[in-house]
């Protein structure tokens, strides 16, 4: 596979080890839109990205856009614990390869705790002698994030979003476009109070200068630790909130515009308290673009690949239907029932 070759930023290798960058934040605060605007720079880096996704149906695969950059995916549970052995094959596989990556970036699930997957550099030998933990960077959702910080957890369970905040080295403030000015102020106000050293970058669909995020060499161990001193543990609880379940449906077959407008603008605007995050490829009746639902409780829009939101449809490519559902109280049946009466009859 071919590398972008371009000029310019010190983000490249350290020593002989590859830098890493640990992407999180909550549900729908705009990481993959990051990795977009990651992959689309003009940096010169050789980047390898790491996903994982949390949800029955993949559809983030679609979401990130078609570069000369590697993508290794993890569907299959959160990589905070259940596929944390596969990030760890993953980058020991990459770390034998005669073509060295400058930057390796890891997209989290917006249900993954970072600490777990920050141990993962400094409990494993091989690891630790190939790689460099540069930066947590946590995307904060500007307009939807207090709620989830505010939320009160059943006893040992733990509130992801507080320790995506608590354990970033860059915060990017995101879709401070959405949110006025006091209430911007009261979300950099919370996040103060979880993380006071982390530098707050504020951003617009997750536009940022690269520099500023990539070869920062911002990771503190040693501050770490004192924030949880048991961080090297690999021993200790971690308990997911297993109230917040996933829908994923996948259906052949073309969709009306009209209709599925209609159903989940009303699904999300009666639901859209417990529907955290919504996302879907969907092939559209009368369109040979590849069209992309995005929904963040309430909010939702339908993008297409002919407006350079994702790919295309590959030749020879079955276009098929994905959505997928997060969040409580979801309804299977319901969910399923109303995406088929979508279909075209």
């Amino acid at each position: 596979m071919d590398f972008c070759e371009v000029t310019n930023t010190d983000g490249g290798s350290n020593g002989d080890r590859t830098p890493c960058s640990i992407l999180t934040g909550f549900l729908g605060a705009g990481k993959t839109t990051l990795v977009n605007h990651i992959l689309k720079g003009r940096h010169g880096l050789k980047i390898a990205v790491i996903e994982n996704e949390f949800g029955e149906v993949g559809v983030d695969d679609a979401l990130v856009l078609e570069t000369e950059e590697e993508v290794f995916e993890m569907n299959n549970g959160c990589i905070c614990c259940t596929v944390r052995g596969d990030l760890m094959r993953i980058l020991n596989k990459l770390s034998k390869r005669e073509t060295k990556f400058d930057h390796i970036l890891i997209e989290t699930t917006g249900l993954a705790d970072p600490a777990p997957v920050a141990q993962t550099f400094f409990v494993d030998e091989d690891i630790k002698a190939s790689y460099s933990l540069d930066a947590i960077i946590t995307v904060v959702d500007c307009a939807h994030v207090i709620p989830h910080l505010d939320e009160v957890k059943p006893e040992g369970v733990e509130n992801e979003s507080v320790e995506q905040v608590a354990f970033a080295d860059k915060i990017l403030l995101n879709k401070i476009d959405l949110v006025t000015q006091e209430e911007k102020d009261a979300v950099i106000a919370k996040v103060r109070g979880i993380n006071k050293l982390a530098e707050v970058i504020e951003t617009t669909q997750s536009a940022v200068d690269l520099n500023r995020i990539l070869g920062v060499k911002a990771f503190d161990l040693d501050r770490v630790l004192q924030v949880e001193e048991d961080f090297l543990d690999t021993e200790g609880e971690h308990e997911h909130d297993n109230s917040v379940t996933s829908v994923g449906i996948t259906l052949p077959g073309a969709l009306s515009l009209p209709k599925l407008n209609l159903w989940l603008t009303t699904l999300l605007q009666t639901r859209g308290t417990d529907i955290f995050r919504s996302k879907g490829v969907l092939n559209i009746s009368g369109s040979d673009s590849r069209h992309v639902f995005q929904g963040v409780h309430m909010l939702m829009g339908i993008s297409s690949s002919e407006e350079g939101v994702g790919r295309g449809w590959k030749e020879g490519e079955e276009r098929e239907n994905r959505i997928v559902f997060i969040g409580r109280n979801l309804n299977r049946e319901e969910l399923v029932e109303g995406f088929k009466n979508c279909l075209v009859q």
